[in-house]
């Protein structure tokens, strides 16, 4: 299968390295034509743009910034679209609009699938990070070998679209574990505890959470590099917004959030690193938030492995392997 990947930043730039390592027919594509050169002397190919690489691969995937940002290149691709073409959305974007794009893509024969990722640049480095893919069945299976190759563990979440629903809510809470983990760790500061104790405390007991486990560490570092900025958690956080809104939810922590993340940005600029939320904190304390022995960014210890379908409890088949 030849593969087309568009957008090589912080995400992007990594799945594709996964296809690229495992010997995946790979053309790429991105605005900053450094990173395209550096795909190139590794092996892949360079894409003259979106129309050429949807007319030329069997599968263009996209890993994009924003929902604008697809909806530019999925507009150059679209009269290319025809038969058997796949288009593989793995930006974080909107359920509405993935439904759009993937119907016109539908309509000229092609299939459509959202399918996002979760668990941080980290594990996008080395293949183990989970996929979301909202697609028909038929289509997920025969995109599967791909997604098994940039993921570790892969959860068909039903129709197009659903895929984009639980990311951007397993991102809503990944933010309010940031912004929980943050007033704990100052208020464990200003109260005298030992911040190394607090880490580990936190860390075994019933207050963990995955956001600790990585962004704590960064935190405490003080370099609170994890490769995630302010405007796009303030993105992901109004989506999720935007699908509660739609739904007849209501929310009271997500507007709350994001009046935080408005703030932050407003006092430190849109591509802050997001862990810097705690300077709001620190600033009106006059703490430092630090300790000693924390890494300055995460890398994945688990080994690259093969990726596998996860099956959720109760829908009656055996997973494929894992």
């Amino acid at each position: 299968m030849k593969v087309g990947f568009i957008g090589l930043g912080n995400v992007g730039g990594k799945l594709s390295g996964s296809l690229l390592r495992n010997g995946v027919d790979l053309t790429v594509h991105d605005l900053d034509g450094g990173l395209v050169a550096g795909f190139v002397d590794r092996g892949a190919k360079a894409g003259e743009g979106p129309a050429q690489m949807m007319r030329d691969c069997d599968a263009v995937i996209t890993c994009l910034p924003s929902p604008a940002a697809s909806d530019a290149v999925m507009q150059k691709m679209l009269p290319e679209v025809t038969g058997g073409k796949v288009w593989m959305e793995m930006s974080t974007t909107d359920e509405a609009e993935v439904k759009r794009l993937g119907a016109e893509v539908i309509a000229r024969g092609g299939a459509a699938v959202d399918c996002p990722v979760s668990g941080g640049c980290h594990r996008a480095d080395t293949g183990n990070i989970a996929i979301f893919a909202g697609c028909e069945r038929a289509t997920f299976e025969a995109i599967l070998p791909l997604l098994t190759t940039m993921g570790r563990r892969i959860l068909h979440t039903g129709p197009l679209g659903s895929a984009s629903v639980l990311k951007v809510l397993t991102n809503y809470l990944a933010t309010a574990h940031l912004v929980a983990s943050s007033e704990a760790l100052t208020t464990a500061k200003a109260a005298g505890m030992d911040l190394n104790t607090t880490y580990e405390a936190i860390r075994i007991s019933s207050g963990n959470s995955f956001s600790h486990e990585t962004e704590s560490q960064v935190i405490l570092n003080g370099s609170r590099d994890i490769s995630f900025t302010m405007d796009l958690v303030r993105k992901d956080i109004g989506l999720f917004q935007e699908v509660a809104n739609r739904a007849g939810v209501p929310l009271e922590m997500n507007p709350l959030m994001i009046r935080i993340f408005d703030d932050a940005i407003a006092r430190y600029g849109a591509r802050e690193l997001s862990p810097n939320v705690i300077r709001r904190l620190e600033e009106a304390t006059g703490l430092d938030v630090l300790a000693p022995g924390f890494p300055a960014e995460m890398t994945d210890d688990e080994p690259e492995a093969p990726g596998y379908e996860v099956i959720p409890k109760g829908a009656g088949r055996s997973q494929t392997g894992g």
